[in-house]
């Protein structure tokens, strides 16, 4: 036969969720901080991919004038 509900039983429940709730409450704060240094790191590497390209279209465009002075271009 179940135990009946008493005020004690309830507080116990209460007590369990309450602490359950302070450890998801936590588990939250941390992915939010691990959100935002992913966020940060994604924002820095597409600005270091950013500085990668610019710096080969000044290479390409180098080349070019190489090839060119050298006469190594086809002219069609």
């Amino acid at each position: 036969m179940p135990e009946p509900v008493t005020n004690d039983l309830i507080y116990a429940v209460l007590q369990k969720l309450q602490a359950d709730m302070t450890e998801v409450r936590f588990d939250i704060g941390e992915l939010k901080a691990r959100a935002t240094a992913t966020d940060e790191h994604l924002g820095n590497m597409l600005l270091q991919m950013t500085g990668l390209n610019r710096r080969l279209d000044r290479v390409e465009e180098r080349l070019g004038r190489v090839e060119r002075r050298l006469d190594l271009v086809d002219h069609r």
